[in-house]
């Protein structure tokens, strides 16, 4: 029998954008991007989440949450196994820049050019999003 390891994670993922510009965000110790949030901690919604993971990373006034998709990856990184769910929200929020209030991360408006170019992972999520951003259809996507 295999020993449990608790590599899986549950995330809330936010999209926010700001006219034609989406915000992502940069470990300063990797070469990709991700989208903004976190993980969904015991005893809390994935709103409850969502709010509390962009107001700990950038201090915004959440106005309003949309769910819009779920994006199940299975990866390994740095020779580890890890199995997260993302919860995917658009995220609409007064006054949003770029400006990090946490030491280690960075945050970017790119704009839908930028965003197509650049490695934001998971890759099939990013692809998702601008699939969205044309239908604003729901989605539920794995990638394995």
């Amino acid at each position: 029998m295999n020993e449990y390891k608790n590599k899986f994670e549950l995330c809330v993922r936010a999209i926010i954008q700001d006219a034609d510009r989406i915000l992502v965000c940069k470990n300063k110790e990797n070469d990709y991007y991700y989208f903004p949030g976190g993980h969904i901690e015991f005893g809390e919604t994935a709103k409850q989440a969502l709010i509390r993971e962009l107001n700990e990373e950038l201090e915004i006034l959440v106005k309003r949450v949309s769910f819009i998709g779920v994006g199940e990856n299975i990866f390994n990184q740095e020779g580890q196994e890890y199995h997260e769910i993302n919860l995917v929200f658009e995220v609409l929020a007064d006054e949003v820049e770029d400006k990090s209030r946490e030491d280690e991360i960075d945050f970017f408006f790119f704009d839908r050019e930028k965003f197509s170019k650049e490695e934001v992972l998971p890759i099939f999520l990013k692809e998702a999003i601008i699939k969205w951003r044309k239908d604003k259809k729901l989605f539920w996507l794995e990638q394995n």
